[in-house]
């Protein structure tokens, strides 16, 4: 500091005892208090900035599920998920960012979309993906290439695994988000530097450790699935394996419910296909809806070989054990630890619906007595999901079409027509998000398919006598 001489006298006048040593450390001083408060200043500006931004984007987030998926919003592990997903990727990378450890690249990101796709959605797996994205951007100094760069490889991976059923796509989508994440900052980096030599390598070290990293997925999501109560397409098709010991058993002790449970899987997984419904969710609880019948497997007709064991009951008993098929079913899948998503199908797959045979063979014999409805009614409850619903349908359409004396097209549609109607008729479905589009559709699949099974051979016409005739003089002229 080197303030003028006439400045000087002037302090001087005003305070005689100020030198110029003095005035120097005065003036230093106060420069540095300045240079403080405005620091402070720039600091308050921040964290104010940082306020408004997280606000901002929480506030998009939450108007994008109370737009389009309100229904996450009222599962309380859907939140949970969620909310982890947006807490601890924030975090790690502010904690990387004021650490000065490593480069922000080296977090996989790409978890937190795959995780979602997997148990949620491809649509609110990349609105996440962007939130956490942004979340993380707000701590850093130059947020451009970072963020670009995560949002593409979130695209990437979403579309990656539209469906997982195999621990190798993992694998696969791993190496695809790496060589594109790769590519992608290569790009960015041609475009703002001239001489390749000035390329920052060390991103790319990171984004390789990046795709390392994300291997781990599979595990995680193992433990994700136990601690917030999910089902993975992994987990199903594991469950679908019908070598596994409470599939075996089904096809030893109850034959005729297992080749059942087949045909129904079958018919609702088509079903599904055709209006986007979850066909694996619905094929592995159909293979398990009726394991309840391997409790008593002879009081099925599926399951009897000319004995009948309901000729020596009343018909409330057998009424009674018809209906337990399904609380032994709950009770078989929690012994085998089956998912909770699965524990619903076994549960709604007859809904409220009651055991008519029983029912109406009992109003038949006691027509002056009045009729306890509850103990001919199943205690359901009625299907919650599109998935319950096809499971239903499938469910009844497949049973009566064994009872069918003629398979035409003409029976065929008949049945499956009287049978979803009654159901529509009986409101099994209004509790669940199926459209009357969604259930003609599946008459048609239904009908289309069961004519298939049952197609019926043609006949082959037998000779008149006439024709004998000639056969067998042809044959004697050729002797």
């Amino acid at each position: 500091i080197s303030p003028s001489s006439s400045r000087i006298k002037k302090q001087s006048s005003a305070f005689p005892g100020l030198t110029q040593e003095t005035y120097n450390i005065l003036a230093s001083y106060l420069k540095e208090s300045q240079q403080r408060i405005d620091s402070s200043k720039q600091e308050a500006y921040l964290l104010v900035g940082q306020i408004l931004c997280v606000a901002l984007i929480f506030m998009c987030m939450l108007l994008y599920f109370s737009l389009f998926r309100r229904d996450y919003l009222e599962k309380g592990k859907s939140v949970l998920l969620l909310l982890t997903m947006v807490v601890v990727f924030p975090v790690l990378s502010s904690i990387l960012v004021s650490q000065n450890l490593f480069s922000v690249y080296i977090i996989p990101f790409t978890m937190a979309p795959i995780f979602i796709r997997v148990f949620m959605d491809s649509r609110t797996a990349f609105v996440m993906h962007a939130v956490i994205v942004l979340l993380c951007a707000v701590s850093l100094k130059y947020p451009y290439e970072f963020v670009a760069t995560q949002l593409v490889a979130g695209m990437v991976a979403i579309y990656s695994l539209r469906e997982l059923s195999q621990r190798s796509q993992l694998l696969r989508t791993a190496l695809i988000v790496t060589i594109t994440s790769l590519v992608f900052y290569f790009s960015l980096d041609l475009m703002h530097e001239k001489e390749v030599n000035n390329l920052e390598y060390n991103i790319y070290i990171y984004l390789i450790i990046n795709g390392i990293l994300l291997l781990f997925a599979y595990p995680l999501m193992f433990l994700i699935e136990k601690l917030f109560g999910f089902t993975s397409n992994v987990t199903l098709v594991e469950l679908s394996n019908i070598n596994n010991d409470l599939m075996r058993r089904m096809s030893e002790v109850a034959p005729g419910t297992f080749q059942h449970s087949m045909q129904v899987a079958n018919l609702a997984t088509e079903v599904a296909n055709k209006i986007d419904a979850k066909a694996q969710l619905v094929r592995t609880g159909a293979m398990y809806h009726d394991i309840g019948k391997t409790c008593n497997p002879a009081y099925f007709t599926e399951n009897q070989n000319g004995v009948n064991p309901h000729d020596q009951l009343s018909l409330i008993e057998s009424a009674r054990i018809i209906i337990n098929h399904v609380t032994d079913g709950l009770k078989l899948a929690d012994k085998y630890n089956l998912p909770e998503v699965i524990k619903g199908f076994i549960a709604t797959h007859h809904g409220k619906g009651k055991t008519k045979y029983f029912y109406i063979s009992y109003k038949n014999q006691y027509p002056d007595e009045e009729v306890d409805e509850s103990l001919f009614t199943y205690p359901g409850p009625n299907p919650q999901t599109k998935e319950q619903a096809i499971l239903m349908m499938a469910d009844a359409v497949e049973a009566s079409s064994r009872s069918l004396k003629d398979y035409t097209e003409e029976s065929i549609s008949n049945l499956v027509d009287a049978i979803i109607d009654a159901q529509i008729m009986d409101g099994a479905f209004t509790n669940c998000p199926i459209t009357f589009q969604d259930i003609s559709t599946a008459k048609e699949v239904f009908k289309e398919k069961l004519k298939t099974i049952y197609h019926t051979r043609i006949s082959y016409p037998e000779l008149n006598k006439k024709a004998k005739a000639n056969e067998s003089s042809d044959k004697e002229a050729a002797h």
